[in-house]
């Protein structure tokens, strides 16, 4: 049976992130990348919006506001280093109605305390210099947002970590992780076709998968990942009319739990439209009818679910009606670009979310780790039980937070 040093499991970009980081802080480790499925970034990473953000949302001196703008200085690094191609696209928040004047001028001083580079604010007509189909009263414009293709960045993370002397297991969907007869390596790691590895040290980035992997440990059942299915729309190809240049943002509403819908520009040149957000029946599930038994008990059964639900309840109503009507969706969005047209979009992709949830009913939005501390397998599994958005963006910055913190629990 094969022996290694740490097995990560998850191929994400934040799991692909920590094993390159971990291996190369400590070359003389024998590390492992464990993925179940047949390719790298094929969840939440590949189906994600592809936006790098510039940290205008977060609250100032907070973790996230410090990672998101650390994360984005090192991606752009990151791929002039590496030849990877991006696009600062920029970014405009707009305001559409007077009464988020208030939130917007609120948002704004927030960035600049974060440092947001080159931070503006836009009037009616600067908007439309910046983007001439869209309309609105004022907005904020943060030029240096920009957009990469996350699953490609994540896979040249993977061939990083391999240069480093890494290795990358494919269709290992890691199930069970026991106590092994072999005191150096005292971590079994079974996969769900008895495919096995032992290790002397496990760090877990499950993503959707993150509270399954902690509890197959004996970890709390809580904070639960709650998957949020994101149904996007596509502008045809024949809507030159339409020209987006940049993401188009709203302001968010505290009120409500997610964003809004949002223009967005591709790296392959198409503009994605929305998303909505809609609890999904299935982790992994990204049509509209994508269902998995196991997994919808597993909401009816989560109190902290049903008291998310009650409290947004007409919000969650909205949702689910855009989720099946184009014309609900095409109507929102009109409201910062009025020339739209239902002719003018498709159906387009899907992501899902996992939304880490307290049993209160409360989104988790601050980082969870939980380590293993009882038992054979005390101080020797990691668990990355929720690396909140902007996650991609801070894909770099939060590895060194994990290994730092894997350090620490393993005594490296």
């Amino acid at each position: 049976m094969q022996k290694v040093d740490c097995l990560i499991v998850g191929g994400g970009i934040v799991g692909v992130a920590v094993a390159r980081n971990l291996q190369s802080v400590f070359s003389h480790l024998k590390c492992l990348l464990v993925e179940k499925e047949d390719i790298l970034a094929k969840h939440q990473t590949g189906h994600n919006s592809g936006v790098i953000h510039a940290g205008v949302y977060y609250k100032p001196d907070s973790l996230k506001a410090k990672l998101c703008i650390e994360g984005l200085k090192r991606i752009y690094e990151y791929c002039d280093e590496n030849h990877l191609p991006y696009r600062k696209c920029g970014k405009i928040i707009v305001a559409v109605e007077r009464d988020q004047l208030g939130r917007l001028d609120d948002l704004y001083e927030r960035a600049k305390q974060n440092g947001v580079q080159d931070i503006r604010m836009l009037d009616s007509n600067q908007i439309r210099e910046i983007e001439p189909n869209c309309r609105g009263i004022r907005a904020i414009h943060s030029p240096h947002t920009g957009i990469v293709d996350y699953g490609l960045l994540c896979r040249h993370f993977g061939k990083s970590f391999e240069q480093l002397g890494g290795r990358i297991a494919l269709n290992f969907e890691a199930d069970k992780f026991l106590p092994s007869d072999d005191p150096s390596y005292p971590i079994l790691v079974q996969s769900t076709t008895n495919s096995s590895f032992l290790s002397r040290y496990v760090i877990t980035c499950g993503g959707l998968q993150a509270d399954q992997l902690a509890m197959a440990c004996g970890g709390s059942k809580n904070p639960t990942i709650v998957p949020f299915r994101g149904d996007y729309l596509k502008l045809k190809e024949n809507t030159e009319k339409l020209k987006i240049n940049g993401n188009i943002y709203p302001v968010p509403d505290p009120k409500f739990p997610f964003l809004g819908v949002h223009f967005t520009p591709r790296m392959d040149g198409s503009v994605w439209l929305g998303p909505n957000a809609v609890l999904s029946m299935k982790r992994e599930g990204y049509g509209l009818f994508d269902l998995n038994l196991r997994d919808s008990m597993d909401h009816v059964l989560n109190s902290g679910l049903r008291k998310l639900a009650w409290k947004h309840l007409s919000y969650g109503l909205g949702e689910m009606r855009r989720a099946y009507s184009l014309k609900a969706t095409v109507r929102e969005l009109q409201k910062f670009v009025p020339a739209l047209a239902v002719s003018d979009v498709e159906r387009g992709p899907s992501g899902v979310r996992a939304q880490a949830l307290s049993a209160d009913g409360n989104l988790v939005e601050d980082f969870v780790f939980e380590t293993v501390n009882t038992g054979d397998l005390k101080n020797r599994i990691l668990h990355v039980r929720n690396a909140p958005s902007p996650a991609a963006t801070s894909s770099l910055p939060i590895a060194d937070m994990v290994v730092a913190k894997a350090k620490e629990c393993f005594n490296l």
